[in-house]
């Protein structure tokens, strides 16, 4: 068994986003690509953003600290820390109003 503190992966994912270039950091934290599940702790700076991409399976943004937006098309959903936001099965963008960080839940749909 492992435990994990959200909170100080949080913070520490931040740091790194404020020091990159980028705005941004992540660290996969719970399984990756060759599992079906994978948990990933996202940090943006204020103004960042993660382009519009595809849903790689079922997935949702638990924000952790912060507030972002989510974007599919011209519907977009507002989440702020504590808030948990379910993902289309459509193209969509992830955008930080403030700097923030998000914990990214994908479960892979089978190839």
């Amino acid at each position: 068994m492992q435990k994990l503190s959200l909170t100080a992966l949080a913070r520490q994912q931040l740091e790194s986003a404020r020091s990159a270039s980028s705005g941004r950091s992540a660290d996969t934290v719970v399984g990756g690509h060759e599992h079906v599940l994978r948990q990933t702790v996202i940090a943006l700076t204020a103004g960042c953003s993660l382009q519009e991409h595809e849903n790689p399976g079922e997935a949702t943004v638990h924000v952790l600290q912060g507030r972002v937006v989510l974007s599919s098309g011209d519907v977009a959903w507002s989440g702020s820390a504590g808030d948990l936001l379910i993902v289309p099965q459509a193209r969509h963008s992830l955008e930080a109003v403030e700097d923030s960080a998000v914990l990214l839940t994908v479960a892979k749909l089978p190839d």
